[in-house]
């Protein structure tokens, strides 16, 4: 099945929405690696996605939707860009067409951008994994920014259901930028 304009459904099955929240609270010391909490990290069952794209390709066989060109997921106030996007669900577990698809995984990749609110990551790839609550952003330089507040590394690894991450570099050292101002005062 494919389809050349854009396409809009709601999954009744799990799906993720990122919301990323970079706390202000980390020291502006670079490090090899640093981990925090990523406290507006939610998941989302209950909210309409829309999903757009160029083109949709639905392999029901092997249990995967193919999204190509100009993707745009929305829920909520979070919006996701990128090139393309493979969700694959699980077998036995609904169809991404009936929109009731119990998803393992979407990969993502070619520029990708995640955004709420003032909040915001960009990659050149990743992958949300429903079955281990994990989300994996990865690329040359991955960043993630609030406002003045910009952390740069290679691969961003975070652990949904607690909502721990870890801003990894690349091959040198993690960057971190704060603007004093963006602090709250008592």
């Amino acid at each position: 099945m494919s389809a050349n304009s854009a396409f809009s459904f709601r999954l009744a099955g799990t799906f993720i929405l990122l919301s990323l929240f970079v706390s202000t609270s980390l020291s502006p010391l670079a490090a090899q690696e640093k981990s925090s909490k990523m406290k507006g990290l939610q998941l989302s069952n209950d909210e309409p996605i829309q999903i757009e794209s160029d083109k949709l390709e639905i392999k029901d066989p092997e249990s995967k939707a193919i999204f190509t060109g100009n993707v745009k997921v929305v829920q909520g106030t979070t919006t996701l860009q990128a090139g393309n996007m493979v969700v694959y669900y699980k077998k036995g577990g609904g169809a991404i067409s009936s929109g009731n698809a119990d998803i393992d995984r979407i990969e993502v990749d070619k520029k990708v951008l995640l955004q709420s609110g003032t909040q915001q990551a960009s990659a050149d790839s990743g992958e949300f994994n429903m079955t281990a609550q994990t989300l994996v952003l990865k690329g040359k330089q991955v960043v993630l920014s609030e406002g003045r507040n910009v952390f740069t590394g290679c691969q961003l690894n975070v652990q949904m259901d607690t909502g721990e991450a870890q801003l990894e570099a690349c091959g040198g050292r993690v960057q971190i930028q704060l603007d004093p101002k963006s602090q709250k005062t008592n």
